[in-house]
């Protein structure tokens, strides 16, 4: 019994899934969520109870707690994607929606900090003053910053030097009149890097500053 209740589930979220192709990418993804909470709790229920009842309400439960997503894909997120590429065109700086709905910047060095610094550059001034009217347009989105380095250095160096340039960010946000109170910020040093350190090309790439916007789904 417990096996084909399982089955079932399966059965079902696969044919969620087919049903996605007409859906938007947002509705897709908690359309799969949806599913994959079904087979889980299907699982769930047959594990704790062993009962057709169990199975049942461990399938819903799963469901339900599967649709639930993190962040939202809203109007307002799609605008401020919009804006931003458009404020970024020929600057390097990468703008792309996560796969849980979060808008990205991704900000290589040649245009933020200089080696070993965390004073912003001029010209990443431009691209933060027309960020910093998106995030006013849009007052429920919360920001996340985060700085990474290269491995020149220590990470005595690099720590703290991360950290700062995400603070660097966020004061500069925030004297265009984004509330500081929305803006987290971290430091990864030289621990994530995304190119190979080995040569200069991959260092550059390696110190970066990535900013995260997502917008909380309603409760």
């Amino acid at each position: 019994m417990a096996t084909r209740n399982t089955l079932l589930a399966c059965v079902v979220a696969s044919l969620a899934l087919a049903g996605c192709e007409s859906m938007t990418e947002s509705q897709r993804r908690t359309a799969i969520g949806t599913g994959v909470g079904a087979v889980a709790g299907a699982a769930l229920g047959s594990a704790v109870g062993g009962s057709g009842g169990a199975t049942r309400t461990g399938a819903v439960l799963g469901a339900a707690a599967g649709g639930i997503g993190t962040y939202v894909w809203s109007r307002r997120m799609e605008e401020q994607k919009r804006s931003m590429e458009q404020a970024t065109q020929g600057t390097g700086v990468g703008v792309t929606q996560t796969a849980d709905n979060q808008l990205k910047l991704d900000i290589p060095s040649d245009i933020s900090f200089d080696v070993g610094r965390a004073e912003i550059k001029p010209n990443l001034a431009p691209v933060l003053d027309r960020f910093a009217q998106t995030l006013n347009a849009n007052p429920a989105a919360t920001v996340r910053i985060i700085g990474h380095t290269d491995t020149q250095g220590n990470d005595a160096i690099n720590d703290p030097l991360s950290v700062n340039r995400a603070a660097s960010t966020r004061q500069y946000l925030a004297s265009r009149g984004v509330s500081a109170a929305r803006i987290a910020i971290d430091g990864r040093g030289s621990r994530e890097p995304i190119a190979d350190n080995g040569s200069a090309a991959g260092r550059a790439k390696n110190r970066r500053v990535e900013i995260f916007v997502a917008e909380a789904a309603p409760r």
